[in-house]
């Protein structure tokens, strides 16, 4: 799912064909909690929110605060920089697009979020666009092949998925800034494409768009230079996510498009269709890098796949455990891309962690509490930490059913008739759940004291489950060590 976003603040008006700006209204709308009217959004039940550092009555400039936290990439223009400081310009409106590629955001999404989040901080107004139209095509940029195509019924639950997702998250900081209860606001680009004709785009649109121009942007280069190639499809969503930036532009204001690195021809796009057809200056771009670890490689995906910000594709203890085993190497940086802490308080865990005393996986903690938080939420923090201490071996903590089932979905699991399992030695039910291969490998870790039955060490080889032992009279949990686990469910 490619993100792209975009800042606003008042311009002059210009003409254009095609429709004006038609907001979601109720009848239509996946998420019956939402409540938006015209360009604001209001809440029904107030968010918790953590105070930014700095007096709202101040413009702070949102992107010294983004360079200074790892989030700038590029700008199309050094005017932004004072464009962001103008006081007299009043709140930008900040716009992040969204294709309703699966039914949840995930990790890489989330720095867009965490940019709009930034400017409803600094007292702007945030604007997420779902793509109903652009999701039907799909954004090549960084893809070796063309995404599947979405049926109507999958497209509908996936915007009512992400719609849920950002409402959730971006009414968090619906109290901070300028205007309470209006910074945010959610639109569909379906509802301006939707009227669309072809003859009228080509005409009105295409004709100022080079091919020479959009054939050199990189995304398009590299699909050419493959086996698998491009299609005429793909190859025109360029021009349509140039179009929404061009139509922000007039009908709402919008004049700065922010996204990854990897759209930046993507929004080059937008500002070229601005300045030939509406023959407007202004129009800025901005980028922020991609998501990556130290060595390189892409960070958001574990080995079950992506990290999806959805609870109910990835449990809120499985979230929060993937960013607590971040390497160290990483976790500063991270603490000041995807959290909110000021820099001093990040800048003294750095010091902590070179220092002698230091306790492991200190900021790694920080870190998976904050980005949960901000997720997930108060309540979805507290059960991964209910969670997690629960579920470490050798924990006090006495474990209940609920307790287990919540990370069934995240560990392996089996069931097994009672009869079966009453009596059976702890090594022949370590083998017939799963969580070895052989008796001989199960006796080796009993041995060293590695295999904990609900959280207890098993010390003895001669074990045999009894009736106790299996939690509220439903389940069971074997552990190899502190990570690898199975559930075992009564039948």
């Amino acid at each position: 799912m490619a993100s792209r976003t975009f800042l606003c603040f008042n311009h002059g008006k210009f003409l254009l064909p095609f429709t004006t700006t038609k907001f979601i209204p109720a009848s239509r709308r996946p998420i019956k909690s939402l409540s938006f009217s015209s360009l604001s959004c209001s809440l029904n039940t107030p968010q918790p929110t953590v105070e930014p550092k700095f007096q709202m009555g101040s413009t702070p400039n949102v992107v010294k605060i983004l360079e200074e936290r790892g989030l700038l990439e590029s700008i199309t223009n050094e005017n932004l920089r004072l464009v962001c400081s103008d006081q007299t310009a009043g709140p930008l409106k900040v716009y992040c697009g969204f294709d309703p590629t699966a039914e949840s955001l995930h990790l890489g999404n989330l720095l867009g979020l965490i940019v709009l989040s930034w400017f409803q901080r600094c007292g702007h107004r945030a604007v997420a666009l779902i793509g109903g139209a652009t999701g039907r095509i799909g954004d090549p940029s960084g893809k070796s092949q063309e995404r599947p195509e979405l049926d109507l019924e999958s497209l509908e639950k996936n915007i009512a998925g992400i719609m849920e997702i950002v409402n959730k998250i971006l009414s968090k900081n619906a109290n901070l800034g300028s205007e309470q209860n209006s910074n945010f606001v959610i639109l569909n680009n379906y509802d301006w494409w939707k009227e669309v004709r072809l003859l009228d785009f080509l005409k009105q649109v295409g004709r100022y768009a080079r091919v020479g121009s959009m054939m050199s942007k990189e995304s398009v280069k590299k699909r050419l230079e493959s086996e698998q190639g491009m299609s005429y499809t793909e190859f025109t969503y360029q021009l349509l996510q140039g179009y929404d930036f061009l139509y922000l532009f007039k009908n709402e204001g919008v004049n700065v498009q922010i996204g990854g690195s990897d759209q930046w021809g993507n929004i080059t796009a937008g500002t070229e269709l601005i300045r030939k057809i509406l023959q407007a200056e202004g129009a800025y771009g901005l980028t922020f890098p991609l998501l990556l670890k130290s060595d390189g490689t892409k960070f958001g995906k574990s080995e079950d796949g992506a990290i999806w910000l959805s609870p109910s594709m990835l449990s809120p203890y499985k979230f929060y455990q993937y960013f607590f085993s971040v390497p160290d190497a990483d976790v500063v940086r991270f603490l000041k891309i995807l959290t909110f802490l000021n820099m001093e308080e990040i800048n003294e865990l750095e010091s902590a962690m070179k220092k002698p005393g230091y306790v492991p996986n200190t900021a790694q903690r920080k870190l998976a509490e904050e980005i949960t938080r901000f997720v997930h939420g108060e309540d979805g923090l507290t059960e991964a930490l209910k969670a997690t201490e629960a579920l470490r071996p050798g924990s006090e903590t006495k474990l209940d059913w609920e307790t287990i089932e919540g990370i069934a979905e995240d560990v392996p699991s089996c069931s097994l008739p009672y009869t079966e399992v009453l009596n059976l030695s702890i090594v022949d039910l370590s083998v017939s759940s799963g969580l070895f291969e052989s008796k001989s490998a199960a006796r080796r870790l009993l041995k060293q004291g590695g295999i904990y039955l609900n959280n207890n060490r098993v010390d003895n080889e001669s074990k045999r489950i009894e009736a106790e032992d299996i939690v509220d009279g439903k389940v069971l949990l074997l552990s190899a060590g502190k990570k690898n686990k199975v559930v075992v469910r009564i039948s």
